[in-house]
């Protein structure tokens, strides 16, 4: 008897070994038609594995991660195959799943021009249409070297593979690809495709190799999730935070510092403003705050474990012949700060803050805007704390990360992440401090997936990544558990017993990367900010040069409340002036004239063009005042 414990913690029994797509059927018929792969114990088979045990499993479908990662490689063998219609003599590579779709890269002189790539996406069409079963097989080394005689791509990957081991093949329609799989059982739950563009790839990235073309793709199971993504695109574009970072010049990046950004006057208003908002929040929840230097000794970093364990993303200097480094996290200055100074377990917990400015080497091709840079600032907190204390702290980190994120209407997901294999520590402490982040996350009520080896080399951690108005996720905060370094630097605090113990340390970031952050308001909000974050908040545009001295009066009642205003008085036509602040995303433009004047009050209009009654210029400011204060949205 075989039992299978579903995801929802029910048990199905067989009486002989059952395929993970038959159990899928036996679940529901319309679980199975959307079913791409499944989740057997925590890793993912194809449809097509038999289960002869007990098994833990989950269907997957286009829904979960994992699932649409099956759907895209199925997707990638389907373009592969409409290519080889039209190019019969290309020569295929490599066509795996990323993280929007999937390539494939094609060793072919032929130019992908918009007739051929309608033509492709036809086909892809029809392959779907005809929905053709997708068999699996597997071959011995020779046997599939002489499968692809004529492709060396397809020969140095079976070459590498170990001897004996068997090699698996994927067949639709008669064309077979070289594939681990997983796959669908069949073509027809694609229901729409795009190929979105074409460039040039070296063989294995190596730029000493042949140059191929590699054509992207996505798909999607209804011709409405496609045209809903082309669609969520455009709006990405109009938002890219680069763009209107440039437009309302709140960031520039220049040729002189790739990847370290320059912040301008309308930058750093935003900058200041969150980390006004960041100090108020922490100085309320019981946090110090505290400032390390940014280079320290190769000593510390070996201690820390970086040294072994990330050199690969560090900057290193020189001083006065001996090694040093530049940080690239905060972290081992935050334990030379601990160690200070005795401390007693009344001391405990211990709230440290930093904002603190770390480098870390990034690939240029990797560099985007200020998603991905080269220096940046991490809103940085180490709590140490006593074990009884983990789980508390833990919630109390969740709810604090909550409140920021609400504050900017952006929900979030929470990923724990397991121990990864480069990892340094004991089975017992990673076991403690897994189990501590976890049964925090089940007491509050918070859904999360498991994120099995992909936590930091010193502890587990929880990630959050937040949704924005585009419906994207962008990994944000973070809680890592850490048991390790203190170990390392030998941190102590003297217990109730009259005994040295050694304190547990939480590192945890709520916005991230403070560049990072901005940058995804700047396309969550498509550069619209409420207005307590606004650069502008206000603009007084007078009418005509009569209306000048009024409109400067205006602006020193306005400064004087504390709201960020300025004048336009440009020699433009009044409609222009509108326009050019709306496109600047000012909050509010107050128009004053011969009517203005006479009633000491402003005409009100908002970004959105939305018309205001005239207002007393007090009322205006007194409306304002509350608005920023309450930091609404």
């Amino acid at each position: 008897m075989i039992k299978v414990t579903l995801k929802d913690g029910s048990v199905k029994e067989f009486d002989s070994p059952v395929s993970y797509g038959e159990i899928a059927k036996s679940i529901s018929g319309r679980l199975y038609e959307n079913a791409t792969c499944a989740k057997v114990d925590g890793e993912i088979h194809d449809l097509r594995d038999v289960a002869d045990k007990d098994v833990n499993l989950e269907i997957l479908t286009f829904d979960d991660k994992e699932g649409k990662k099956a759907f895209w490689h199925t997707s990638s063998h389907v373009m592969a195959q409409a290519i080889l219609k039209f190019i019969p003599d290309a020569k295929l590579t490599i066509g795996p799943a990323i993280e929007n779709g999937f390539y494939y890269d094609i060793d072919t002189d032929v130019n992908f021009d918009e007739e051929l790539i309608a033509k492709i996406e036809a086909e892809m069409k029809a392959i779907s249409k005809a929905g053709s079963e997708i068999k699996r097989y597997v071959l011995g080394k020779e046997e599939a070297l002489a499968k692809f005689a004529g492709n060396e791509y397809k020969q140095e990957l079976i070459n590498e593979l170990p001897e004996g081991e068997e090699i698996s093949f994927y067949e639709q329609e008669g064309f077979t690809d070289l594939c681990a799989g997983p796959h669908l059982m069949s073509t027809s739950p694609i229901g729409a495709y795009k190929i979105m563009s074409v460039a040039g790839a070296y063989w294995r990235g190596d730029s000493n190799n042949k140059m191929l073309k590699r054509v992207y793709g996505i798909s999607f199971p209804k011709q409405k999730q496609l045209d809903e993504y082309l669609n969520m695109l455009e709006e990405a574009k109009k938002r890219d935070h680069r763009k209107l970072g440039k437009e309302l010049r709140i960031f520039e990046m220049c040729d002189e510092g790739p990847g370290f950004p320059f912040f301008l006057p309308n930058g750093m208003i935003i900058y200041n403003t969150l980390l006004d908002y960041w100090r108020e929040l922490h100085k309320r929840e019981g946090y110090v705050e505290i400032s390390t230097p940014i280079i320290l000794n190769r000593q510390l970093w070996e201690t820390s474990g970086h040294w072994d364990n990330y050199k690969d993303n560090m900057y290193f200097t020189k001083i006065d012949g001996d090694d040093y480094a530049v940080k690239p996290m905060n972290c081992p200055g935050g334990m030379l700060v601990y160690k200070m100074e005795p401390h007693s377990y009344r001391d405990l917990p211990m709230r440290v803050g930093e904002i603190g400015l770390v480098h870390r080497h990034e690939l240029s091709g990797a560099l985007n805007g200020l998603m991905r840079v080269r220096c940046f600032h991490q809103d940085d907190a180490h709590i140490f704390m006593t074990p009884d204390q983990i789980r508390d702290e833990i919630k109390g980190v969740v709810k604090l990360f909550n409140e920021v994120y609400n504050l900017f209407g952006l929900s979030y997901h929470a990923e724990l992440s397991t121990r990864p294999e480069d990892s340094m520590g004991s089975d017992e402490d990673w076991e403690l401090a897994t189990e501590g982040l976890r049964g925090a996350l089940e007491e509050l009520g918070l859904p999360y997936v498991v994120n099995e080896g992909d936590g930091a080399f010193y502890g587990p951690k929880i990630d959050f990544h937040l949704k924005d108005a585009l419906g994207r996720t962008w990994q944000c905060g973070t809680i890592q558990l850490d048991m390790q370094m203190p170990e390392r630097f030998e941190l102590e605090y003297v217990g109730a017993d009259g005994e040295k113990h050694r304190p547990v340390m939480i590192h945890r970031v709520a916005y991230g990367s403070i560049e990072r952050f901005i940058g995804i308001l700047i396309e969550h909000f498509a550069g619209a900010f409420p207005t307590w974050l606004a650069p502008v908040q206000a603009v007084v545009i007078p009418v005509g040069e009569a209306h000048k001295d009024y409109a400067y009066e205006v602006l020193k009642k306005l400064e004087a409340a504390g709201i960020r205003a300025k004048v336009d008085d440009r020699n433009e036509k009044m409609g222009y002036r509108i326009r050019e602040n709306q496109l600047q995303k000012v909050p509010y433009m107050l128009v004053v004239g011969d009517k203005e004047i006479a009633d000491g009050s402003v005409s009100v209009r908002d970004r959105k063009e939305v018309l205001k009654d005239a207002m007393p210029t007090a009322d205006f400011i007194d409306y304002v005042v509350k608005e920023i204060k309450e930091r609404r949205l």
